[in-house]
Protein backbone atom coordinates (compact mmCIF):
# COMPACT_ATOMS: atom_id res chain seq x y z
CA UNK A 1 0.00 0.00 0.00
CA UNK A 2 1.74 3.18 -0.96
CA UNK A 3 1.59 6.05 1.95
CA UNK A 4 0.56 8.96 2.00
CA UNK A 5 0.52 9.42 5.86
CA UNK A 6 4.25 11.07 6.37
CA UNK A 7 7.44 11.42 5.22
CA UNK A 8 8.71 9.76 7.72
CA UNK A 9 7.42 6.22 6.06
CA UNK A 10 9.59 6.86 2.64
CA UNK A 11 13.10 4.80 2.25
CA UNK A 12 16.39 5.83 2.87
CA UNK A 13 17.85 8.02 -0.02
CA UNK A 14 20.65 5.42 -2.00
CA UNK A 15 23.10 7.73 -1.75
CA UNK A 16 22.26 7.65 2.75
CA UNK A 17 22.92 3.84 2.25
CA UNK A 18 25.77 4.24 0.36
CA UNK A 19 27.48 6.58 2.60
CA UNK A 20 26.87 4.27 5.68
CA UNK A 21 27.84 1.23 4.18
CA UNK A 22 30.97 3.30 3.59
CA UNK A 23 31.48 3.94 7.33
CA UNK A 24 30.90 0.53 8.09
CA UNK A 25 34.29 -1.14 6.29
CA UNK A 26 36.51 -0.64 9.40
CA UNK A 27 36.90 0.27 13.38
CA UNK A 28 36.83 3.48 13.97
CA UNK A 29 36.81 5.69 17.96
CA UNK A 30 34.00 6.44 18.88
CA UNK A 31 31.08 9.50 20.55
CA UNK A 32 32.17 11.52 17.31
CA UNK A 33 35.94 11.69 17.67
CA UNK A 34 35.90 9.74 14.39
CA UNK A 35 36.72 11.14 10.64
CA UNK A 36 32.88 10.87 9.16
CA UNK A 37 31.50 12.93 11.96
CA UNK A 38 34.93 15.63 11.55
CA UNK A 39 33.47 16.05 8.23
CA UNK A 40 30.24 16.02 8.41
CA UNK A 41 31.32 19.35 11.04
CA UNK A 42 33.31 20.93 8.69
CA UNK A 43 30.41 20.44 5.98
CA UNK A 44 27.67 22.68 8.22
CA UNK A 45 30.81 25.69 9.13
CA UNK A 46 30.67 25.47 5.20
CA UNK A 47 27.19 26.03 4.39
CA UNK A 48 26.23 27.64 7.57
CA UNK A 49 28.86 29.83 8.43
CA UNK A 50 31.80 29.70 11.68
CA UNK A 51 31.08 29.54 14.34
CA UNK A 52 28.62 26.83 14.76
CA UNK A 53 28.26 24.14 17.26
CA UNK A 54 27.16 21.00 15.41
CA UNK A 55 25.55 18.37 17.29
CA UNK A 56 23.69 14.59 16.21
CA UNK A 57 21.58 13.12 17.91
CA UNK A 58 19.07 10.04 17.32
CA UNK A 59 15.64 11.66 16.16
CA UNK A 60 14.28 14.81 15.74
CA UNK A 61 12.31 14.89 19.58
CA UNK A 62 15.76 15.08 20.92
CA UNK A 63 17.25 17.23 18.54
CA UNK A 64 13.90 19.91 20.08
CA UNK A 65 14.91 19.03 23.43
CA UNK A 66 18.76 19.42 22.98
CA UNK A 67 18.74 23.07 21.21
CA UNK A 68 15.95 24.14 23.82
CA UNK A 69 17.95 22.51 26.32
CA UNK A 70 21.14 24.79 25.56
CA UNK A 71 18.92 27.51 25.72
CA UNK A 72 16.81 27.32 28.60
CA UNK A 73 16.46 27.12 32.45
CA UNK A 74 13.67 24.97 34.31
CA UNK A 75 11.75 28.23 35.40
CA UNK A 76 11.80 29.35 31.61
CA UNK A 77 9.23 29.45 29.20
CA UNK A 78 9.16 28.42 25.23
CA UNK A 79 6.45 30.78 23.08
CA UNK A 80 5.32 28.33 20.10
CA UNK A 81 2.29 27.96 18.11
CA UNK A 82 -0.52 26.17 19.36
CA UNK A 83 0.04 23.92 16.40
CA UNK A 84 3.82 23.36 17.16
CA UNK A 85 5.32 19.80 17.41
CA UNK A 86 7.32 20.46 20.47
CA UNK A 87 3.60 21.34 21.92
CA UNK A 88 1.35 18.55 20.44
CA UNK A 89 3.31 16.20 19.33
CA UNK A 90 6.35 15.19 21.59
CA UNK A 91 4.54 13.86 24.66
CA UNK A 92 5.79 16.65 26.82
CA UNK A 93 9.04 15.45 26.16
CA UNK A 94 10.66 19.17 26.67
CA UNK A 95 8.95 20.16 29.68
CA UNK A 96 9.98 16.70 31.56
CA UNK A 97 13.03 17.13 30.64
CA UNK A 98 14.10 20.33 30.87
CA UNK A 99 11.47 21.68 33.10
CA UNK A 100 10.73 24.34 31.03
CA UNK A 101 7.28 24.91 30.07
CA UNK A 102 5.88 25.61 26.72
CA UNK A 103 3.08 28.63 25.80
CA UNK A 104 0.95 27.94 23.01
CA UNK A 105 -0.05 31.06 21.14
CA UNK A 106 -3.48 30.59 18.79
CA UNK A 107 -2.28 30.54 15.10
CA UNK A 108 -4.51 30.32 12.35
CA UNK A 109 -1.93 29.04 9.46
CA UNK A 110 0.69 27.59 12.17
CA UNK A 111 3.13 30.90 12.24
CA UNK A 112 3.60 33.13 14.70
CA UNK A 113 3.71 36.99 14.39
CA UNK A 114 5.02 39.65 17.00
CA UNK A 115 1.51 41.22 17.30
CA UNK A 116 0.44 37.62 18.53
CA UNK A 117 3.23 36.67 20.75
CA UNK A 118 2.88 40.26 22.49
CA UNK A 119 0.40 39.36 25.15
CA UNK A 120 2.63 36.46 25.97
CA UNK A 121 5.62 38.44 26.76
CA UNK A 122 5.76 39.29 30.29
CA UNK A 123 4.60 37.43 33.26
CA UNK A 124 2.12 39.09 35.44
CA UNK A 125 3.20 37.31 38.88
CA UNK A 126 6.94 37.37 39.46
CA UNK A 127 8.15 34.54 40.26
CA UNK A 128 4.64 32.70 40.69
CA UNK A 129 4.46 32.04 36.52
CA UNK A 130 7.38 30.76 34.23
CA UNK A 131 9.90 33.49 32.56
CA UNK A 132 9.49 33.93 28.80
CA UNK A 133 13.46 33.04 27.26
CA UNK A 134 12.49 31.40 23.54
CA UNK A 135 10.37 32.25 20.70
CA UNK A 136 10.00 28.57 18.71
CA UNK A 137 8.99 28.32 15.25
CA UNK A 138 8.63 25.42 12.91
CA UNK A 139 9.76 25.84 9.33
CA UNK A 140 8.00 24.78 7.56
CA UNK A 141 4.89 24.41 9.97
CA UNK A 142 2.95 21.77 10.91
CA UNK A 143 -0.02 22.70 9.09
CA UNK A 144 2.48 22.97 5.75
CA UNK A 145 2.94 26.57 5.30
CA UNK A 146 6.35 27.98 5.20
CA UNK A 147 7.79 31.64 6.77
CA UNK A 148 9.13 34.12 4.48
CA UNK A 149 12.46 35.07 5.25
CA UNK A 150 11.19 38.61 6.12
CA UNK A 151 8.77 37.21 8.35
CA UNK A 152 11.56 34.82 10.41
CA UNK A 153 13.75 37.77 10.39
CA UNK A 154 11.18 39.93 12.00
CA UNK A 155 10.85 37.52 14.62
CA UNK A 156 14.32 37.05 15.25
CA UNK A 157 14.91 41.19 15.76
CA UNK A 158 11.67 40.87 18.18
CA UNK A 159 13.20 38.00 19.53
CA UNK A 160 16.28 39.79 20.60
CA UNK A 161 14.73 43.25 21.18
CA UNK A 162 12.81 41.54 24.22
CA UNK A 163 15.98 39.70 26.09
CA UNK A 164 14.95 36.09 24.02
CA UNK A 165 16.09 33.60 22.12
CA UNK A 166 14.87 32.32 18.71
CA UNK A 167 14.95 28.45 17.63
CA UNK A 168 14.04 26.86 14.72
CA UNK A 169 12.60 23.41 14.44
CA UNK A 170 13.48 22.58 11.36
CA UNK A 171 12.33 18.73 11.06
CA UNK A 172 10.93 20.31 7.50
CA UNK A 173 13.29 22.92 6.94
CA UNK A 174 14.95 21.40 3.38
CA UNK A 175 11.31 21.73 2.19
CA UNK A 176 11.13 24.99 3.02
CA UNK A 177 14.53 26.23 1.61
CA UNK A 178 13.22 24.59 -1.49
CA UNK A 179 10.16 26.37 -1.51
CA UNK A 180 12.02 29.40 -0.51
CA UNK A 181 14.50 28.57 -3.18
CA UNK A 182 17.18 29.14 -0.89
CA UNK A 183 19.95 28.49 0.92
CA UNK A 184 21.26 26.74 4.02
CA UNK A 185 22.99 29.48 5.78
CA UNK A 186 20.13 32.07 5.01
CA UNK A 187 17.49 30.31 6.88
CA UNK A 188 19.59 29.90 10.03
CA UNK A 189 21.88 32.56 10.71
CA UNK A 190 20.30 34.48 7.83
CA UNK A 191 17.42 34.64 9.73
CA UNK A 192 19.52 35.64 13.20
CA UNK A 193 18.23 32.30 14.69
CA UNK A 194 20.34 30.98 17.82
CA UNK A 195 19.80 27.37 17.07
CA UNK A 196 18.36 25.04 14.18
CA UNK A 197 17.04 21.60 14.96
CA UNK A 198 17.87 20.10 11.62
CA UNK A 199 16.16 17.40 10.23
CA UNK A 200 17.51 14.30 7.97
CA UNK A 201 14.99 11.55 8.68
CA UNK A 202 11.95 13.06 6.51
CA UNK A 203 14.36 13.88 3.62
CA UNK A 204 16.22 11.15 2.73
CA UNK A 205 17.90 9.56 6.02
CA UNK A 206 17.65 6.63 7.48
CA UNK A 207 17.83 7.81 11.35
CA UNK A 208 19.07 10.28 12.91
CA UNK A 209 18.72 14.36 13.05
CA UNK A 210 20.65 17.25 14.67
CA UNK A 211 21.54 20.63 15.93
CA UNK A 212 22.71 23.69 15.20
CA UNK A 213 23.84 26.14 18.12
CA UNK A 214 25.14 29.52 16.61
CA UNK A 215 25.11 32.03 18.73
CA UNK A 216 27.52 33.05 21.62
CA UNK A 217 24.54 32.43 23.79
CA UNK A 218 23.47 29.58 23.35
CA UNK A 219 27.23 27.70 22.56
CA UNK A 220 29.32 26.11 24.81
CA UNK A 221 29.28 23.42 26.71
CA UNK A 222 25.66 23.29 28.13
CA UNK A 223 24.46 21.40 24.87
CA UNK A 224 26.92 18.83 24.93
CA UNK A 225 26.28 17.52 28.54
CA UNK A 226 22.37 17.89 27.84
CA UNK A 227 22.97 15.47 24.52
CA UNK A 228 24.83 12.68 26.71
CA UNK A 229 21.48 13.71 29.63
CA UNK A 230 19.06 13.19 27.08
CA UNK A 231 20.85 9.71 26.03
CA UNK A 232 21.10 11.05 22.80
CA UNK A 233 24.63 10.93 22.45
CA UNK A 234 25.69 8.00 19.80
CA UNK A 235 28.55 5.80 20.56
CA UNK A 236 28.79 4.75 16.87
CA UNK A 237 28.32 8.80 15.58
CA UNK A 238 29.99 8.01 12.59
CA UNK A 239 26.65 6.25 10.59
CA UNK A 240 24.62 9.33 11.48
CA UNK A 241 27.51 11.87 10.86
CA UNK A 242 27.98 10.26 7.46
CA UNK A 243 24.31 10.33 7.08
CA UNK A 244 24.58 14.23 6.70
CA UNK A 245 27.78 14.49 5.01
CA UNK A 246 26.10 12.71 2.22
CA UNK A 247 22.41 14.57 2.37
CA UNK A 248 24.35 17.90 2.28
CA UNK A 249 27.48 17.47 0.05
CA UNK A 250 26.34 19.76 -3.32
CA UNK A 251 22.42 20.16 -3.49
CA UNK A 252 21.34 16.64 -2.32
CA UNK A 253 18.85 17.49 0.28
CA UNK A 254 17.71 20.23 -2.16
CA UNK A 255 16.67 17.83 -4.76
CA UNK A 256 15.23 15.56 -2.13
CA UNK A 257 12.83 18.15 -0.94
CA UNK A 258 12.44 19.99 -4.11
CA UNK A 259 10.91 16.33 -5.52
CA UNK A 260 8.25 15.99 -2.15
CA UNK A 261 7.27 19.72 -2.76
CA UNK A 262 6.24 18.96 -6.25
CA UNK A 263 4.70 15.85 -5.72
CA UNK A 264 2.74 18.09 -3.29
CA UNK A 265 1.88 20.78 -5.93
CA UNK A 266 1.00 17.82 -8.36
CA UNK A 267 -1.73 16.33 -5.59
CA UNK A 268 -2.54 19.74 -5.14
CA UNK A 269 -3.75 20.62 -8.82
CA UNK A 270 -5.40 17.59 -9.43
CA UNK A 271 -7.68 17.89 -6.48
CA UNK A 272 -8.84 20.91 -8.13
CA UNK A 273 -12.63 20.93 -8.61
CA UNK A 274 -13.38 17.36 -7.06
CA UNK A 275 -16.68 17.84 -5.04
CA UNK A 276 -16.80 17.42 -1.63
CA UNK A 277 -12.89 18.23 -1.72
CA UNK A 278 -11.35 21.50 0.07
CA UNK A 279 -8.15 22.51 0.65
CA UNK A 280 -8.27 24.39 3.84
CA UNK A 281 -4.07 25.52 3.83
CA UNK A 282 -1.61 27.32 1.12
CA UNK A 283 0.33 24.35 -0.29
CA UNK A 284 3.50 25.33 0.11
CA UNK A 285 5.86 22.34 1.46
CA UNK A 286 4.96 18.92 0.96
CA UNK A 287 1.54 18.87 2.79
CA UNK A 288 -1.52 18.88 1.79
CA UNK A 289 -4.52 19.47 4.05
CA UNK A 290 -7.91 18.98 2.88
CA UNK A 291 -11.53 19.04 4.62
CA UNK A 292 -13.16 15.65 2.98
CA UNK A 293 -16.68 14.04 3.72
CA UNK A 294 -16.63 11.85 6.71
CA UNK A 295 -18.10 8.75 4.75
CA UNK A 296 -15.38 9.32 2.28
CA UNK A 297 -11.83 8.40 5.00
CA UNK A 298 -12.14 4.83 5.67
CA UNK A 299 -12.90 3.60 2.15
CA UNK A 300 -9.71 5.68 1.08
CA UNK A 301 -7.94 4.78 3.55
CA UNK A 302 -7.82 0.76 2.79
CA UNK A 303 -6.33 1.93 -0.08
CA UNK A 304 -4.33 4.73 0.46
CA UNK A 305 -2.46 5.20 4.32
CA UNK A 306 -2.92 8.28 5.78
CA UNK A 307 -3.79 10.08 8.56
CA UNK A 308 -6.63 12.04 10.02
CA UNK A 309 -5.31 15.48 10.84
CA UNK A 310 -9.18 16.74 12.90
CA UNK A 311 -11.37 14.40 13.26
CA UNK A 312 -13.97 17.51 14.55
CA UNK A 313 -13.86 19.40 10.95
CA UNK A 314 -12.94 15.80 9.03
CA UNK A 315 -9.38 17.39 8.26
CA UNK A 316 -6.86 14.69 6.95
CA UNK A 317 -3.61 15.28 6.00
CA UNK A 318 -1.70 14.05 2.81
CA UNK A 319 2.37 14.26 2.98
CA UNK A 320 4.30 13.22 -0.23
CA UNK A 321 7.93 12.25 -0.04
CA UNK A 322 11.40 12.72 -2.30
CA UNK A 323 10.40 9.21 -2.97
CA UNK A 324 6.86 9.89 -3.97
CA UNK A 325 6.13 9.53 -7.94
CA UNK A 326 3.93 10.61 -9.84
CA UNK A 327 1.80 7.65 -10.81
CA UNK A 328 1.48 7.35 -7.22
CA UNK A 329 0.04 10.75 -7.04
CA UNK A 330 -2.37 10.50 -9.84
CA UNK A 331 -3.60 6.80 -8.66
CA UNK A 332 -4.43 8.51 -5.20
CA UNK A 333 -5.94 11.65 -6.81
CA UNK A 334 -8.41 9.01 -9.22
CA UNK A 335 -9.23 7.37 -5.80
CA UNK A 336 -9.86 10.57 -4.39
CA UNK A 337 -12.30 11.76 -6.88
CA UNK A 338 -13.95 8.65 -7.19
CA UNK A 339 -14.87 7.75 -3.11
CA UNK A 340 -15.61 11.42 -2.90
CA UNK A 341 -18.17 11.63 -5.72
CA UNK A 342 -20.16 8.54 -4.25
CA UNK A 343 -20.62 10.28 -0.74
CA UNK A 344 -22.70 13.21 0.63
Amino acid sequence: MRSFASDNNAPAAPEVLEAIAAANRDDAVGYGDDPWTAAARARFEELVGSPVQVLFTFNGTGANVLALAAMLQPYHAVLCASTAHIHTDECGAPERFIGAKTIPIPSEDGKLTPQAIVPFLSSTHPPHQSRPRVISVSQSTELGTVYTIDELRTLAEFAHKHGLLLHVDGARLANAAASLECDLRLLTRGIGADAVSLGMTKNGGMLGDLVLLLSDAVRGDAGEYARKQAMQLASKMRFIAAQADALFRGDLWLRLARRANAMARRLAELLAGIPNVRIIHPVQANAVFAAIPRAAIAPLRERFFFYVFDETRDVVRWMTSWATREDDVVAFADAIREVCSQVA
